[in-house]
């Protein structure tokens, strides 16, 4: 087994490890309209400033290692068709890049969060305005991000149908999940309040979580066939 290969299942792994991390720490990876709202979470940043920070650090290293993936992927199925391997490098490499330049605007939610804690009146309300159209920019920002994801994924998972047979059937659940990512978050750019568009992106949410389980766990222990 090469090392491009360990190394791509082992950053699989990791990125969905860094995601749990992540959120443990109160990271908002996709924000939602629950999290518009209510000031609840905006408060809470400055209640543990150190969490938020520890939190923004986790993010940039999921989104280095999302970068990495993309290049140790090419390497992996460029040797079969070089093609799916450009492919996925131009869109999974300015997905991880799309989610680090994100964080220039979120780290500012601190800054906003202690300014809130202090506030009254019309500046609070200011300032809640703020806060929301940080977050909304983060969610477009994401959905791109998220079509990054599914355009690389489904040159990879193709790549899979065709040129291994122990891991064809992984290929199809990422040809679906793909198909479903891109989708729903390309309905999200569109008509963003649809409601039918957080339905599909929790089932699709799930698939991607499936896929990358098995193909991260495959690629570490098994490599390709």
């Amino acid at each position: 087994m090469s090392i491009e290969i360990w190394l791509s299942g082992f950053l699989f792994l990791l990125i969905l490890v860094l995601q749990i991390a992540m959120a443990v720490f109160g990271y908002i990876l996709e924000p939602t309209p629950k999290h518009y709202e209510s000031d609840y979470k905006l408060q809470n940043f400055n209640t543990d400033p150190k969490k938020f920070k520890i939190s923004i650090g986790l993010a940039l290293i999921e989104h280095f290692c999302v970068i990495t993936l993309a290049i140790m992927l090419f390497f992996v199925i460029g040797p079969y068709n070089i093609l799916f391997g450009i492919f996925l490098t131009m869109f999974r490499v300015p997905e991880g890049a799309i989610q680090v330049y994100i964080e220039k605007d979120y780290w500012g939610l601190l800054s906003l969060a202690k300014k809130y804690s202090v506030a009254s009146g019309t500046e609070k309300d200011s300032l809640m305005d703020s806060y929301r159209s940080i977050l909304k920019t983060k969610s477009t920002r994401f959905a791109f991000a998220m079509i990054g994801w599914s355009v690389g994924t489904l040159a990879f998972s193709i790549a899979l149908v065709l040129y291994s047979l122990t891991l064809a059937f992984i290929g199809w659940l990422g040809i679906v999940t793909s198909i479903l990512i891109g989708f729903s978050n390309g309905m999200k750019l569109v008509k963003p309040d649809v409601k039918a568009y957080e339905a599909l992106s929790s089932v699709s949410g799930l698939l991607a979580i499936l896929f990358e389980v098995l193909i991260g766990g495959w690629l570490l222990f098994f490599g390709i066939s």
